[in-house]
């Protein structure tokens, strides 16, 4: 068994570390490198869709980036404990049409003990927005990190 950096039992800094950690992976948009930081068997809820396992969330992925273009996000530790996490996040991307959207939301997440995700619930709101309304753009420079996500 692969193990991921910063494994349970999580304190302040390893949370925040994983919590980038998972940012980052995801502004890659590639769905291949971001499906190895869940288990095998990992379960998802994300908004009214469930998935189980590796495949499904690299299908779920990549019909995702499909569709939201430009996908750029930011993550913000909420809360842990032994080896879970809660976030909230944002992120921003147009559609085909040329429509952009900030997508709000809050996870839950539930590690093994290697370190791989072997939950994750995701709650998320779509707020239509002007492309002069965008304030996230690519992945973040190192000295934004830790930053706070303005609410509105």
């Amino acid at each position: 068994m692969t193990s991921r950096p910063r494994v349970p039992p999580f304190t302040v800094e390893t949370a925040r570390q994983k919590v980038q950690a998972a940012e980052d992976g995801w502004n890659t948009r590639d769905p291949e490198r971001v499906a190895l930081a869940y288990s095998e068997d990992s379960v998802w809820r994300n908004r009214s869709i469930f998935l189980t396992g590796r495949a499904e969330i690299i299908k779920f992925l990549t019909a995702k980036w499909e569709q939201e273009l430009d996908y750029a996000l930011r993550k913000a530790l909420w809360a842990f404990d032994d080896n879970r996490i809660a976030v909230r996040f944002q992120y921003e991307f147009h559609n085909p049409a040329g429509l952009w959207y900030r997508s709000y939301g809050n996870e839950l997440w539930a590690f093994d003990e290697y370190g791989l995700m072997m939950r994750r619930e995701a709650s998320i709101n779509d707020v239509a927005i002007d492309r002069d309304q965008r304030r996230i753009f690519g992945p973040r420079t190192e000295d934004e990190h830790g930053k706070d996500l303005p609410l509105h």
